[in-house]
């Protein structure tokens, strides 16, 4: 029986880890053994910080949050219940962002959570760009939200009056049928679009 020499597919195996572990301290980038271990630890802390990166950051944007809010005399905590009660919807990152960069705007965001806490403020505040619409009153907003939520069933009746019938699948237009409770039974595609156009 011939002998097996697998030398080359080692010394691939123990270049291809050297390589990961280059840069490393000492005899961790040198020695393969040790450039193993430390390789498996590093992947390790690398899955473990990732997650902690995240808490980190919010943590961070929390803080900076708390100072912006701080001088504008509130808590961090009463703020975001302010904005909670608001109804308005920013992240921590983007209000962090917004504290560092446009203290003016940030100065409105804490009249809103202080308006909300208080009840003036029942419904979301419009943000929009660099602005914050501020309503005392929840029906002066409501109002105009009814109006296009109308608009759009009125435009989906109009579309299904105006679907082009011969371009669908026979499976669509049999769902279509199903749907208009039109029977469509053992019909040719050409029947059931003038069972359904009429």
């Amino acid at each position: 029986m011939a002998r097996v020499k697998n030398g080359a597919v080692t010394k691939a195996r123990h270049k291809k880890v050297l390589k990961q572990a280059k840069g490393y301290f000492g005899s961790k980038h040198r020695l393969y053994k040790t450039a193993k271990e430390q390789l498996m630890h590093s992947g390790q802390y690398a899955f473990r910080d990732r997650k902690q990166k995240k808490r980190d950051f919010r943590k961070l944007w929390i803080t900076r949050i708390n100072a912006a809010c701080r001088q504008n005399d509130i808590s961090y905590s009463r703020f975001i219940e302010g904005l909670t009660k608001a109804g308005v919807e920013v992240n921590r990152k983007m209000l962090s962002e917004i504290a560092i960069n446009d203290p003016k705007m940030f100065s409105e965001f804490v009249k809103v959570a202080k308006d909300g806490k208080a009840g003036k403020i029942t419904k979301a505040s419009e943000v929009i760009g660099h602005e914050v619409t501020i309503s005392t009153t929840a029906q002066k907003k409501a109002t105009p939200k009814k109006v296009e939520k109308e608009e759009p069933k009125k435009e989906s009746k109009s579309k299904e009056e105006t679907v082009d019938y011969s371009k669908m699948t026979v499976a669509e237009l049999k769902e279509v049928a199903a749907k208009k409770k039109i029977s469509v039974t053992g019909l040719k595609k050409a029947d059931i679009v003038a069972a359904l156009t009429k």
